[in-house]
């Protein structure tokens, strides 16, 4: 919520004299003007700010922080502002020695953006546990999520995912690029390779478990990979689904399940499924992210793309410059990309958002969301927004 009543006698009033329909009233005229606030608010952004929120890139090293792009290198005008991206994923070489070194290069990254008048980015991390831990020098050691469904009970996983997060909050970081909550079967479970909690009952447990254990402590989830994954390793390949539509719609119900929760963000998978919009890749199609996720699933948080930088998009028709203007257009609000460097494709939506108002408008619904997840996770401070 961006703004919020703090008198305490007028909390007071209503809680004791008002009727229940007089307080969601006075609720409603509060989100509104919320509301109201947060869209005057991303429709003054410049549209280079704008598209710069849609990415979220790589960083270079571990030690010390600073924007490796301009402005200009979008835009195409002369302009020397730095351009930062609205998240940033720290991979394995990203990851300092020592806590004091990790802590030190993420302060590094806020003091940049504040010095170059900047919205915060949210910093991210796969912190998944078992082979999928960025963070083993750092945190306490992270059993793979087979592990934790066999060796657990409901209680003692939000214990351990608990103090994960702890771990990762004091580190300086917002976000966990976790939990895989795709139902193991003989398709993927090559590829998952221990990532998944198991079946569908044991994933919807564990993680509820896992995305709670995480919200509640700071650290903001993202589910992955919706609609899921084969064997095939999308690094290098496009997963191709061949279940009949009521088979695969039901081996997603985990996510239907869990996007219930409220989890921060959702990350769409490169698979391609024969049933439902055939040969396009799930977080570049509309039907999957808009229709599907969007509305039928009612999930109203961020919806990330896969990484765009793979090469199973390219060699398919996908290079990131398409698929960047492809994933707007299926209702993509981050865009993620494992490069350092994001202005060539942010200058392909600069240019389309500049010649296509439908096309600004998904990217202006998008920001909205960004922005409002920022507000939520204190990297913006709501007086800005009023």
């Amino acid at each position: 919520m961006l703004t919020s009543c703090t008198d305490k006698q007028t909390k007071k009033e209503i809680k004791t004299h008002a009727s229940a329909s007089e307080v969601q009233s006075y609720i409603n005229q509060i989100n509104n003007k919320s509301d109201e606030a947060l869209t005057r608010y991303v429709a003054a952004l410049p549209l280079e700010q704008k598209i710069a929120q849609l990415f979220i890139e790589n960083l270079e090293g571990n030690t010390s922080f600073r924007s490796y792009e301009t402005v200009g290198a979008m835009t195409g005008i002369k302009d020397d502002t730095p351009l930062i991206a609205g998240g940033y994923i720290f991979f394995s070489y990203n990851i300092a020695d020592t806590r004091e070194q990790m802590q030190a290069y993420i302060k590094s990254i806020r003091d940049y953006c504040e010095n170059n008048n900047n919205i915060q980015p949210y910093l991210c991390v796969d912190q998944e546990g078992g082979w999928v831990s960025r963070l083993k020098k750092l945190n306490p050691k992270l059993p793979s999520n087979e592990e934790v469904a066999r060796d657990f009970d409901i209680a003692g996983t939000y214990q351990l995912y608990t103090a994960q997060a702890v771990g990762m909050k004091a580190l300086g970081f917002d976000m966990n690029l976790a939990p895989v909550v795709e139902v193991c079967t003989d398709d993927n479970k090559d590829f998952l390779d221990g990532r998944s909690f198991g079946e569908l009952e044991q994933v919807i447990t564990y993680g509820r478990a896992c995305l709670n254990a995480y919200e509640n402590n700071g650290i903001a989830t993202v589910l992955k990979h919706f609609p899921g994954n084969t064997n095939t390793d999308p690094h290098t390949g496009l997963p191709e689904i061949t279940l009949p539509e009521e088979e695969l719609l039901k081996s997603i119900e985990s996510f239907r399940e869990l996007v219930s929760y409220n989890p921060a963000a959702v990350l769409m998978s490169h698979a391609r499924t024969s049933a439902i919009d055939s040969g396009v890749p799930a977080c570049l199609s509309k039907v999957w992210v808009t229709d599907l996720l969007r509305k039928e699933y009612g999930y109203e948080g961020l919806i990330f793309s896969d990484d765009i930088f793979m090469g199973a998009l390219a060699d398919n028709g996908y290079p990131p410059e398409v698929a960047a203007i492809r994933a707007v257009e299926a209702g993509v609000d981050c865009i993620m990309i494992s490069e350092k460097r994001f202005a060539k494709a942010g200058k392909v939506l600069y240019n389309r958002a500049k010649e296509d108002a439908a096309f600004e408008a998904k990217i202006n619904q998008a920001v909205r969301r960004i922005i409002k997840y920022k507000l939520e996770a204190g990297l913006i401070d709501e007086q800005e927004i009023r």
